[in-house]
């Protein structure tokens, strides 16, 4: 997991352009986005949508690598519809899995966005930010990685009542997998994850997935919301 602008690999161009779709319902703001996400290195904007049920059924159709996705829209939210777009079944059925979803919203402090984050969405950004860490956001979020501001979750999580308490009991993490867990919820990724641990990057690999596997988590954002709301981290937490 990494915070926008500290992903050095997402700064150049893809050779395959990465994908994207942008639903927000203000008209003004989504036209905004795709004239400029359009403009950006790396990334073909493919199709838009003014509110969950229409981003769910543009995904469907478009098949987009990534979904910049608003949380307040009429008819269907954006918690809802990231849930709906990858509670979608894989395998042989499909060519590709579904797409990953970066939440937009205006506020750092939206209580939506955790929910969000819970229902499988790979990380948000600010509405604020400059184009460019938007931008970058959605290329690494394309290459598997997660885009999330620490800080910012470990506030919403921590006005949240413990909703996860048995699921790290349950898991029966190692004491390794603990460890990287927690190194996640610092926001770092799997190479500096590694360098603080001194492993090698496959061995970092491995613990998350078997951490992603263990938790039932859709993703390592998945992971650590379970991780602060089950106690394992708390909000302060630096590493």
């Amino acid at each position: 997991m990494t915070g926008v602008g500290s992903h050095s690999a997402a700064t150049s161009p893809a050779r395959t352009p990465v994908t994207l779709l942008i639903a927000d319902d203000d008209e003004v703001t989504r036209s905004g986005l795709r004239t400029l996400l359009a403009a950006q290195p790396g990334i073909a904007v493919v199709g838009e949508a003014a509110d969950g049920v229409e981003a769910v059924e543009q995904a469907r159709r478009l098949r987009p690598d990534v979904v910049l996705m608003d949380v307040r829209m009429p008819r269907c939210n954006g918690i809802e519809a990231t849930r709906l777009l990858l509670a979608e079944p894989t395998g042989a059925a499909r060519s590709v899995g579904p797409p990953k979803v970066v939440v937009i919203t205006t506020f750092e402090n939206d209580g939506y966005v955790t929910a969000a984050l819970s229902a499988g969405a790979s990380g948000f950004v600010l509405k604020r930010l400059p184009v460019r860490q938007i931008a970058e956001a959605v290329r690494v979020v394309a290459t598997g990685e997660a885009i999330l501001f620490p800080a910012a979750l470990r506030r919403m999580v921590a006005a949240r009542p413990l909703g996860s308490a048995e699921a790290l009991p349950r898991a029966e993490l190692t004491g390794r997998e603990e460890e990287v867990l927690r190194l996640m919820a610092t926001g770092l990724s799997n190479p500096e994850i590694a360098q603080s641990l001194m492993v090698s990057l496959e061995t970092v690999k491995t613990h998350v997935g078997n951490v992603l596997t263990k938790l039932g988590a859709q993703n390592r954002t998945h992971a650590v919301v379970i991780a602060y709301e089950s106690g394992l981290v708390v909000p302060g937490f630096t590493g």
